[in-house]
């Protein structure tokens, strides 16, 4: 029998990337493929904000350019296939503003992207510079202040008038029309980012009702009348949480956002997919195991507190092994590219996967860059998840791309080095995991 070509790729606390070698044993292994096919993937990517622009405005030309490569060329370290952008601020724009803060406006006359051109439109130009191909999604942090009550971009609810509805469909069909206009394509957009989130910085609080409401009669509807094939998600989902709320209340239903909106027929045959992101990981399973259908996304990761420790790599690639298990098609990053420290316009500190550092001039590729990596330069779009079991099962993802290739992303949590006996096509391939490390495994008949 031809022995199969492997890589063995592995990060670890001391070293960020290297290739180890592998041997073929006579061992009992203790992780084997079972056979069963899940979730086919769509990509990897991150979310472009304006402080992560300005961020790169401290580097020359050519360390820019390496950034850009590695992030998006489709012979780079992540090679991002799908990229997530605010209809407006984010807690991480330069300071909060809308497309449109003409109070009353109804008709959209005043809508503008002009902001765009400063920050945002210039960084994803540059990115599909080097990946033409990359898709893009996107979704408000806020409604225009004057559509909202109270009238303030931080917190908050829509207010529930049908002028005001009308408008606002009217609104993501400007913003898709008018990125349109500037070049660049919206693939999706996803209702309102963190539905349940009632914040300091822009905000926007939905019930699953207003949800079901704004779908079936007005967002979907515009969209059908001015003709874009831009694509609907219920998104993005963070929450119940915590637990211990449902729990005082009794409740159950941990995924009533999703499935209020998903058991209405008018609803439902505008929504091509669901976005989770934060708490939602704890409703994400119930809902694909009852709309197994629809496509998934992770689309905003955990973001940490500026420390880009390995402790938090360790917790992040968790999230990616629990959403791939529960069934999501794409994961996607926060911010890419962050100065030291990470902290948003209205004082949370958070991580990115590089740092740049403005006073030096120069980059850091932190840990969770090399997470990133693990899984997204070689699981490929088209991959399909498939089955694992053993020991080492809940610590594995398994995938098999397009050409056959197989790769394995696992994890050793522990202290000291382990052996994985990997059974494949009759033999077992024996790989030293170094202590703390994630591996990757690519197997090439």
């Amino acid at each position: 029998m031809m022995n199969p070509a492997i890589q063995h790729y592995s990060t670890t606390p001391g070293r960020s990337w290297h290739e180890l070698a592998h041997k073929v044993t006579s061992e009992r292994a203790n992780l084997s493929f079972t056979g069963q096919e899940f979730q086919i993937v769509e990509g990897f990517g991150g979310c472009f904000n304006e402080l992560g622009y300005i961020a790169l405005q401290h580097l020359s030309e050519e360390q820019r350019q390496e950034i850009f490569y590695a992030l998006f060329h489709p012979e780079g370290e992540h090679r991002f296939s799908i990229c997530r952008l605010p209809i407006g601020a984010s807690d991480y724009a330069e300071s909060w503003y809308s497309h449109n803060e003409v109070d009353g406006d109804l008709e959209m006359e005043h809508f503008s992207i002009e902001r765009d051109f400063k920050y945002l439109i210039p960084y994803i130009k540059e990115a599909l510079a080097y990946n033409p191909n990359l898709k893009l999604f996107a979704s408000p942090w806020s409604p225009p202040t004057w559509m909202k009550f109270p009238k303030a971009y931080n917190s908050g609810t829509l207010r529930w008038e049908k002028g005001i509805l009308e408008a606002y469909a009217l609104y993501f069909v400007k913003f898709v029309q008018a990125y349109q206009e500037a070049g660049i394509t919206i693939h999706q957009v996803h209702v309102q980012n963190e539905v349940i989130a009632d914040q300091k910085f822009p905000s926007c609080v939905w019930t699953g009702e207003q949800l079901r409401e704004f779908i079936s009669d007005y967002l979907g509807p515009a969209f059908e009348q001015h003709g874009l094939d831009t694509e609907i998600w219920l998104g993005t989902i963070n929450a119940p949480d915590p637990w211990e709320e449902l729990i005082k209340k009794k409740s159950t239903d941990f995924d009533n956002y999703a499935a209020v909106v998903l058991s209405d027929p008018e609803a439902y045959k505008y929504i091509k997919g669901v976005g989770y992101q934060w708490a939602g990981k704890n409703a994400i399973q119930r809902t694909a195991a009852s709309y197994p259908e629809l496509r998934y996304m992770q689309t905003e990761n955990e973001c940490g507190d500026g420390l880009n420790s390995w402790d938090y790599a360790r917790y992040v690639y968790n999230l990616y092994q629990h959403y791939f298990t529960n069934g999501v098609n794409a994961y996607i990053y926060w911010n890419m590219i962050l100065e030291p420290k990470g902290r948003s316009t209205w004082g949370w500190e958070q991580n990115s996967m590089i740092t740049v550092e403005p006073e030096h001039k120069n980059t850091v590729y932190n840990p969770e860059f090399y997470v990133m990596k693990h899984f997204a330069r070689y699981v490929v779009p088209g991959a399909r998840r498939i089955g694992l079991q053993g020991p080492w099962n809940g610590k594995s993802s398994a995938f098999c791309n397009p050409d056959g290739s197989i790769v394995i992303v696992v994890n050793n949590p522990f202290k000291d080095m382990r052996h994985l006996n990997l059974s494949y096509q009759n033999q077992t391939l024996q790989f030293e995991l170094k202590e703390e490390s994630f591996n990757t495994i690519v197997i090439r008949s």
